[in-house]
Formats: C-alpha cells, structure tokens, sequence
C-alpha cells in the first residue's frame, strides 16, 4: 500500500503539492485565532476540589478576581490611599464587575482622592491577570521559540544533506504539520478546555516528528539513488521501506499518548487527543508531501551510498560494544540510575503565578503582595457547605479550623445564594507550602457532622496529584500493551519490545532526575534565565513521560527496522547489530541533533512550564539517541544473541500471518518492496523471499 502511495504521490505530485499549501495557509490563517479560545480546564468533576469550586460558583453572582496594586512613594502614603479608595469606587461601576474592595481598613475622604500619584505604579494580577498573562507568555514563546529554532535548524538541515533543496525538505514538512496541528487544536477548543501550554506542547511535538520523518524518507531516497534506481523507482521504494517505518514509529507514538487518557483529566485529554492528530498529520506528511517534493526535486538532490558495519563511526562503535557487553550494559544502566536519583525528592506546583516571565505583571504583583501582604501569602483552602451562613453550626466550625495547627485567618463569606457557605481559611506559610497541605488533609480527615467540599488551589492540586498516582498503573499498562503489540508486530519477537520498555524507563529516568536537579533545586538557573522555588509544574512529568516516551520508540523503531534488515539478510545477530547501527546511526543522531535544536529554541521562553518541557525533551532526545541506542542497545542485542527474535510458537505463526514482512516486488530501478501480510499463504516464505528490499 505504501509502494502504492508512493507511486500516486510520483504521478500527481502538483495534485499533492497544492493539497499541502492549501493546508499550510489554512493553518496560519486558523491558527492565530487559537490563542483567543484557550483558558486552563476546571479540572475532572470527580475531584472533590472541583465540586466544591463549582458548587460556589453557581451561589455566586461573583466570577474570576482582578488584583490591582498601587504602590506609591512613602512620602504620598495619604494621597496613595485617597487614589486606592477612588478607584476601588470608580471599578464598581465598570460593567460586568460585581463589587470592589480594597486592602485600607478605614475609609477615607473620597472627594479628597485625586485621580493620580506623582511616582505612583498600577500593576494588574489575580486569577484574571494570571491567566491573561500565561496566555501572552505562550503566544510570545511560540513566536520566539519558531523564530530562534527553524532558521538555525534550516542552516544544521544544509549541513547535513550538503544541499539547500534537501534541507528544505524537513522544514516544509515541520511547517505544514504545525499547520494541520493548529487547525485541529482550533477544532478542540470548540469541544474542551484546551490549555494555554497545549499549543506549544504540540506545535514543538510537530517539529520534532515532522523533522525526523522526513530526515528519515529523504536518506532511503538518496541511497536509492546512489545505487542507480531513476527518481520514481527511488521515491517507490522510499514510500515502501522508509514508509513503513515512518508508519510503524506514528503508530507507537501514538500508542504512547494515549496513556494520557487513562488519567481522566480534561487538560491531559486535549493534549492527547491534539497530539495524536499531530503525529498522524506527521506520518501523512512523511508518506505524502515528502514523496511528492522528492519527485519534484529529486534529480537536483545530492546522493548517498549505504554504509555497512566496517565502513563507518557507528559500525566500529558498535564491535566495540560487542567486545564487552556486560561492562557496557552495566555501565551505562547505573549511569542512567545515578541520574534519575534527585526525582526521588520531587516537589509539584500547580498554577503558580511564580512560573510567569519575570516580566509579568501578575507574577510581579504576586510577589509584591506576599512580601507586603503577609496575609496573602498563601491563597485560602475554602470548606463548602451547604448551610446557611447564619446556622450556628457554621460559625462553631469556623472556630474549630482556626485552632487547626497552620490555620491563619478564617473568614466566612456571606451572601451566597441557596443556603451555600463558604469558610475561607488562610495557611501559613508560602503558596502551595507545607502549612496549606496539611491543612487540607486535616481538613479532609477530621469533617463536621454536615456535609463540606474542600476546595481552593493547594486542595486542586492534592487532588491532581493524587489522580495521578492512582491512574498512573492504568496509563503505564495501555503504554506497555500497546507498544509491546507493534513492537512485535514488526520484529516477530517478545523479547525486543520488553527490552525497549525497560530501557526507555531508564531514560525518562534519567530525563526527570534531571529535570527535578535544574528547575527545582536550581542549578543551571542562572543560565537558563529562571528563578526557582523548589517545585516543578505538576503537568510536566505525566506530558513529558507521554511524548518523550514517544519519542524513543521513534529511534528505537528506526534502530530496530535496519537491524532486522540485516538479520533478515545474514542470520547473524551480532553482524545485523552492527550493520543496523551504522546503517540508522547517522541518521538518529542527525535526527536527535535537530529536534534538540528545536526543543531548545521553545526552552529559551519565558514561561517556566515551556522551559522545562523544552529542556526536559531536549535532555531525554540527547540520553536516548547516545547512551541508549549506540550504547545500550548494541550491548543487550549482543547479550541476547539469537534470543531476541525468540517468540513462543503460537505467536510466531500470528507474526506470520499479521505481522510486517519484506515481500518481493520489481518496481523499475528496484527489488522487493515492504508490504503488510505474510504473501499467498501464511509460513511459506522461504528464505530469500523473505530477505528485505535492496536497491539494484
């Protein structure tokens, strides 16, 4: 089918040409229209945080808060206090604002306020100016993450292929992706909360696949080429081996994202949903647009011949690995091990204005008001009732929770609808500290005779934390099962697929140690432009698992597609290992070096969550295609031997039947193609019939 789409993609590629730019204009059209429709997801109705959240908000005539600050010299203290005092009056007439308070105790003149302060600031923040300001952020990291990746990624691509056609190759099929992405996320935002972060999660995801797909189908092309085949015979069998691997790796990526639906969260959600639709606009752009720009430009491309075990770095690399196995699997095992250690101490935050650039007014008022305010340095855990506030039950509670060891100020809000109260409680201590956790477990075990909810930001996030330790199994037994199933798939073995998940495990590993030892306990902050606070975004490490696990199944596929190559052509495993390696080492590399330059541009934002996404992708991309797939991969194949192709009987006949082979096929220029399904009749494939495609 892929020889065939490629054949298409040959015959009418202006056909495809002008499909692609269509979507390519769409998407830039569509797209700047996303930024306008993204708000941050209540969260998963089964948390009791969001119940008790929603259950005051119908009571409530009252929406989102607005936090204005007005810092004036010492020497206006009195007219500073007169301009709060007329403002705070002239905000409760603007339409759509419910009321106006402000911090002074006593009332002042109000017809002695004048309209401004010599030297005096006004900064905006709260909940509205929080999430107006992370939505800027994204958009501004976006831009400048897009505008520091793709040219220096265009001037690596010309490096790489020695031509600027063959560079631009990767870069049209990245921009075309983002593209189809921002269409679909334009979809979503019709149908679910999509957060802010979501754009530049996928947006970034986009590159990286488009790029490496494309890195991948251009050198199949090139080697075709070298070897004598015209352009449409070479595009044929690039749509037909490269094809299939492109096909297999989206699949499995895919397959790892949609872990992300087994933890229930509405945010989590949209992410997965937008990342698979990314990876299948990849994977079509990879099998179709690549193809049609290699019949257009094919002629004009330079070539590349295929290299075996001793010809080049990774073939030598390689036997040396081979040499002593056990000394490199051990090490490099530890070595991950040792990296992974800080995660072990790992602190979450959760909407922390304190993630906003340095810039932010919300986050610069934020930190105003914890350093004047020192009430508000924590937001308040609120108890939900449904009591009338004057029910003396209410105001006996109220007593109790203020001798709550870490409880600061309590005060009952009055003046909800429906016989709904709610008890607003200050912890001590920092926003989102160890006073406001405690206080929301001693809250939660220790409840009244009547019925409360327990809501506010510390009380959302225990439970977002607390979903995700529990939903965790379910997400990591949907990633295994799937991937383990195209993993044999393709190879025919039980033993490869278990093997990958146990070395991608000690990536990610490493990946979040990493992670945890930069942004949380900040080293390296003054390098990357961050200050810390001792925590990481909650949402990071369950996005980064996701896409980074995706990713190394990514290379692991292309390892894995030329080592079973030439095993299929030598039957010898160790010979196979060496020669698969040199074959796709090149090429993974190259690969991992581009979208590291990608994930780089996006972690020079402002924005804390897209700094850690960045660099956390980054750091997982450089481990997996060094330590993991020259290193570790060469050594347990080498340890395994003939044992990693081993299946039980029973599904090696459904390999057979259902599993990827090399059948014979003579396009012009070629011999053998790929193809789904085990020829006329299942297990009768002989040996050369089963040897892979060559070009001739």
């Amino acid at each position: 089918m892929l020889a065939t789409i490629a054949r298409f993609c040959v015959r009418r590629r202006r056909w495809v040409l002008a499909a692609w730019m269509l979507l390519f204009i769409a998407g830039m059209a569509i797209g700047s229209m996303v930024f306008a429709r993204l708000h941050d997801s209540n969260g998963s109705a089964s948390y009791e945080s969001v119940q008790g959240y929603n259950i005051v908000q119908k009571a409530s005539s009252m929406g989102p808060t607005a936090v204005v600050l007005v810092q004036g010299p010492p020497v206006a203290a009195p007219d500073t206090r007169a301009a709060v005092t007329a403002l705070t009056a002239r905000l409760e007439k603007v339409p759509l604002v419910t009321g106006a308070v402000n911090a002074n105790t006593s009332p002042a003149d109000r017809s002695a306020a004048r309209g401004t302060v010599p030297g005096a600031t006004v900064q905006v923040g709260g909940d509205l100016g929080v999430n107006q300001d992370g939505m800027v952020a994204s958009y501004n990291d976006l831009e400048r993450g897009e505008a520091i990746a793709l040219p220096v990624l265009l001037i690596a691509l010309f490096f790489i292929f020695r031509g600027w056609r063959a560079a631009l190759l990767p870069l049209t099929a990245a921009l075309s992706t983002v593209s189809g992405a921002l269409i679909l996320l334009m979809g979503m935002t019709h149908v679910t909360d999509v957060a802010p972060y979501s754009v530049n999660v996928i947006t970034l995801f986009g590159l990286a696949l488009a790029v490496d797909y494309s890195l991948l189908m251009v050198n199949r092309f090139r080697e075709a080429r070298a070897a004598g085949a015209d352009v449409p015979a070479a595009v044929e069998y690039t749509g037909a081996t490269a094809g299939r691997t492109v096909t297999f790796s989206a699949l499995t990526v895919a397959a790892a994202l949609s872990g992300l639906f087994a933890f229930g969260d509405p945010t989590f959600t949209s992410v997965a949903v937008g990342g698979i639709a990314t990876v299948l606009v990849a994977m079509a752009a990879g099998v179709t647009l690549i193809p049609a720009l290699l019949a257009a430009w094919g002629p004009k491309l330079t070539m590349a011949h295929r290299q075996e075990a001793e010809d080049g770095f990774f073939g030598r690399l390689a036997r040396r690995v081979q040499r002593r196995p056990v000394l490199a699997a051990a090490g490099v095992s530890a070595l991950l091990l040792a990296f992974a250690l800080p995660f072990l101490h790992v602190n979450y935050g959760l909407g922390d204005p304190r993630t906003l650039p340095r810039g932010s007014e919300a986050r610069q008022v934020a930190l105003a008001l914890n350093a004047g305010f020192p009430g508000l340095r924590a937001d308040p855990v609120t108890v939900v009732a449904t009591l009338p506030a004057s029910d003396p039950r209410i105001a006996a509670y109220a007593a109790t929770i203020s001798r709550l060891p870490g409880a600061g100020a309590v005060s009952i809000e009055r003046g909800l609808a429906g016989n709904v109260t709610a008890i607003d409680v200050v912890p001590a201590g920092t926003v989102q500290g160890a006073a406001a956790r405690h206080l929301v477990q001693e809250l939660r075990d220790h409840r009244p005779a009547f019925r409360t909810w327990v809501t506010g930001q510390e009380a959302f996030l225990t439970d977002f934390k607390a979903t995700i330790v529990q939903r965790l199994p379910y997400a990591l037994a949907i990633i295994a099962l799937a991937t383990f199933i195209l993993l044999f798939l393709m190879t025919g073995s039980v033993l490869i697929p278990l093997k990958a998940l146990v070395m991608n495990t000690l990536s990610l590993g490493a990946t979040f140690g990493a992670l945890v030892w930069i942004f949380q306990d900040g080293h390296l902050s003054s390098l990357l432009g961050f200050t810390a606070f001792g925590a990481i975004e909650a949402w990071i490490p369950v996005i980064v698992f996701a896409f980074a696990f995706g990713l190394s199944m990514d290379y692991e596929v292309f390892l894995l597609s030329r080592i079973k190559e030439a095993h299929d052509e030598t039957g010898d495993t160790n010979t196979a290992v060496a020669a698969g390696l040199q074959r796709s080492g090149r090429i993974i590399t190259s690969a991992a070096f581009l979208v590291i330059i990608v994930f780089l541009g996006f972690a020079a934002g402002q924005s804390m969550g897209i700094k850690e996404f960045g660099l956390a992708l980054a750091i997982a991309v450089a481990v997996d295609a060094t330590l993991v797939r020259c290193i570790l991969v060469p050594a347990t194949m080498t340890l395994l031997g003939e044992w990693n192709w081993w299946a039980p009987g029973p599904l090696r006949r459904l390999h057979q039947r259902l599993g990827l082979h090399e059948t014979p096929a003579h396009p012009a220029g070629l011999t053998g193609t790929a193809s789904a399904g085990g020829g006329s009749r299942a297990g009768e494939h002989t040996q050369d019939e089963r040897r892979p495609v060559t070009v001739s």
